[in-house]
């Protein structure tokens, strides 16, 4: 009772600081090693006492996991160098003295308040779910192991490692079970019209192969109602043109008996009076667009729109998934029946219908949410009925981990409609799920060697292929993906990636482990390493990026084909500009793309920069859409003694204040902006006089909601105001975007600056 004691004595003589770390990590901070060992004394003598009821095993497992995640927390807090509570209450001070002055300073409206005081809304983003989640921390735990819930992958407790739910794996083997008569689709692999049959069961020869390897893709256009101007191209002999379909009979898709009933249901949302007449299942758009997926051609649709069709699209992509899940699982099913019905000593090669390893399907999304709609999605269309509901485990885990609180919104946060569509929701990027998928159950966090479909971020993928070197790493659940689909691959511009990349180099390679498949069923194009070649990617993406173009066309070897949506801007972002601002492109000359990085760089501290170093020329936001141009612009800056500040996705909360208020009065004559703090933070910059576009924006239309800033601040210098973009041969795609292809081919053939006057109607 004497320790017990003394800890309670020590509780009270902390601070809310100490406290709360307590609370959070299980142990003190190493700041004060002091009082270390005598709370670890108590912290364990409570935990004892608190899990005497249970059994040693429950207790010893339990105490494992406080362990490492309090360790892997307390990992994550050394990344910076601790400091004492003096200086840390010194920063928080002087943070709110910087909000309250800029609120005083905006005045006006409550929305142009918020906007102004830099750090009001991040509080409420970041401080406030960690005091909630610190304060029921051990509560959850508890609760969740009373549950018989497996924490070991949830990132709210620090560790994430791939869960086995080891309860229902003989339940989802597809080697272990039969194809049930009721489910109807026993024979629905021998109809010669069905795509994925065709797909799958197309014998390639060395000859294709090698073609496929050396020779060029010949491409061919068409036109299409809904989707404009495609471009088919292919390497091995000519495809017929692909015609898009004016009306689709669901019954004509070879669809699994159980979608072709519960898709009209599902899809129901978004048809209108003047769709169904027509079409009683399909938009025009997902019409044409399935049309492409199920040719098993490779599709790159530059066009996606969070707030208009991204919700169609999730949809269809995951209709074509699902089917092909649902065929290829039926296909082994039958397969084992027959295997099983043979006579003894028969041998036969007939039966070669899996990979080297189950998943077929990976779906790459930004967020948490994303792939909590898409299961929606999947759940929904396996159920026939109310009355039939599927069998899905691990729900409620699932929803837990993916599912968000509406209440962690912060109130009176006014953001920008494509803002709030695209960070709905969960928006963690670290994660990855598999799914199993077998008649009429489905099976949530399957270890992905048991699993059809895997959803993960980018980040998430990332962490289990690891880096050369690693001892820990896997990707040979890759080797067999049959359809790779990833979804909204502008957002990875501004996340990482080089994960993109990374997963790329990994997919569909032979793997390092037999996995315990049978090598009697596996498909010989597996054998054969030709995975790649019969692998259907579909690429989604708000906008075309030289970027997303290189994975299309240097990474689909799809034997089928490739389709590419390449329609042209007409008008441009720039017509969305509501203030009257002259508007000056300067072109710079580069001899490559390459070296287009150190000719810009030259080009703005040469030509452009001189012209702004008068004081005259005062409240001159600089926006970088690079990070290594900000860097490098910032480290010019400070070489040469200008008078700046600067704001990217990196700076404090309090610098993002300071840096606002200086800007705003004037204090700092330039600011330095990057492109990754306008997308995940849509700030309004007031006091802006002078534009600079180091480059054009990755997003057309952030041209426009920088430009409207400068209505932001009613000073009555609208005479003064310029904006100034540069810009190369190699920006045609970013120049299109903006100004229009009219104006882009005139540009692009001029050698001159350009001079345009904007009226809001332009």
């Amino acid at each position: 009772m004497g320790k017990r004691r003394a800890g309670r004595e020590l509780l009270r003589s902390l601070s809310k600081k100490q406290k709360k770390h307590l609370r959070e990590f299980g142990e003190e901070h190493p700041f004060y090693d002091k009082l270390l060992l005598l709370l670890r004394l108590y912290l364990c003598f409570s935990f004892q006492s608190e899990d005497s009821d249970k059994s040693s095993a429950e207790s010893d497992s339990e105490t494992e996991v406080e362990q490492v995640s309090g360790y892997h927390k307390l990992l994550a807090t050394l990344k910076s160098s601790p400091e004492s509570e003096s200086e840390e209450e010194e920063d928080e001070s002087e943070s709110e003295e910087a909000e309250e002055s800029e609120a005083e300073m905006d005045g006006g409206g409550s929305q142009e308040t918020e906007e102004a005081e830099g750090g009001e809304e991040d509080k409420n983003d970041v401080p406030e779910e960690e005091e909630g989640n610190t304060d029921t921390a051990e509560q959850m735990l508890s609760q969740e192991q009373a549950d018989g819930t497996d924490i070991s992958c949830d990132p709210r407790h620090g560790v994430i490692e791939e869960f086995t739910d080891v309860k229902h794996e003989s339940e989802f083997s597809l080697e272990t079970n039969f194809m049930e008569e009721e489910s109807g689709d026993c024979n629905a692999d021998r109809r010669d019209s069905n795509p994925f049959k065709q797909h799958m069961d197309k014998e390639l020869e060395e000859k294709e192969i090698e073609k496929m390897s050396t020779l060029p893709k010949t491409s061919s256009q068409s036109q299409w109602p809904r989707l404009g101007q495609l471009i088919f191209s292919s390497t091995l002999e000519k495809h017929k043109t692909l015609k898009a379909d004016k009306e689709v009979d669901v019954k004509q898709l070879n669809l699994h008996k159980p979608l072709e009933s519960t898709w009209p249901k599902v899809n129901k949302q978004f048809l209108s009076a003047v769709d169904k007449p027509l079409d009683s299942s399909f938009t025009p758009l997902q019409r044409e667009l399935f049309c492409i997926m199920n040719s098993y051609r490779d599709l790159f649709y530059p066009e996606r729109n969070a707030l208009t069709n991204g919700e169609e699209i999730r949809h269809t992509y995951c209709l074509h998934a699902l089917n092909h899940v649902l065929k290829a699982n039926a296909q082994v099913l039958s397969n084992n029946a027959k295997r099983r019905d043979r006579k003894p000593g028969t041998d036969t090669d007939d039966h070669r219908d899996q990979g080297l390893t189950r998943p077929k399907v990976l779906m790459i999304v930004p967020f948490r949410e994303c792939a909590l709609r898409i299961v929606h999605i999947i759940i929904s269309l396996l159920e026939v009925n109310d009355k039939k509901k599927i069998d899905v485990s691990n729900k409620k885990r699932f929803k837990g981990e993916f599912g968000s609180d509406p209440e962690e919104k912060p109130p009176n946060l006014k953001r920008p409609e494509d803002y709030e569509a695209v960070f709905a929701g969960n928006i963690d990027d670290h994660f990855r799920i598999g799914v199993a998928i077998l008649q009429k159950s489905m099976r949530l966090y399957a270890p992905f060697y048991s699993s059809d479909i895997i959803i993960a971020s980018p980040l998430g993928i990332r962490t289990v292929i690891g880096a050369e070197g690693e001892k820990k790493r896997d990707f040979d659940f890759l080797s067999s993906i049959e359809i790779l689909i990833i979804d909204q691959a502008d957002i990875y511009l501004m996340q990482n990636w080089e994960h993109v990349l990374h997963l790329m180099k990994h997919i569909n390679l032979l793997p390092l482990d037999s996995h315990g498949v049978d090598f009697s069923r596996v498909r010989m194009l597996n054998l054969n390493n030709w995975s790649k070649y019969y692998r259907q990617t579909l690429l989604f993406s708000a906008l075309q990026d030289p970027q997303i173009n290189s994975v299309f066309n240097k990474h689909c070897f799809n034997y089928v084909g490739q389709v590419a949506v390449r329609n042209v801007p007409l008008t441009g972002s720039i017509s969305h500009v509501v203030v009257q601002l002259p508007h000056v492109f300067r072109r710079l000359e580069a001899d490559s793309v390459s070296s287009v990085i150190d000719a810009r760089f030259q080009f703005f501290i040469d030509k452009v920069l001189p012209e702004y170093r008068d004081a005259i020329m005062s409240h001159t936001l600089i926006y970088v859409p690079s990070y290594f141009d900000y860097v490098r612009l910032r480290n010019y800056f400070k070489k040469e003694d200008l008078n700046f500040t600067h704001i990217c996705e990196y700076t404090k909360k309090s610098a993002v204040c300071r840096a606002r208020r200086f800007f705003l009065k004037g204090e700092k004559q330039f600011l330095l902006f990057t492109e990754r703090f306008h997308f995940y933070k849509r700030y309004t910059i007031k006091g802006i006089r002078n534009l600079i576009f180091y480059e054009l924006p990755t997003y057309s239309h952030f041209y426009s909601e920088i430009c409207n800033m400068l209505k932001a601040t009613d000073n009555g210098v609208d005479a003064t105001w310029t904006c100034t973009a540069l810009y190369s041969k190699y920006d045609a795609q970013k120049l299109a975007a903006v100004v229009g292809i009219d104006r882009t081919a005139q540009m692009l053939q001029s050698k001159k600056n350009v001079h345009l006057f904007v009226t809001g109607e332009n």
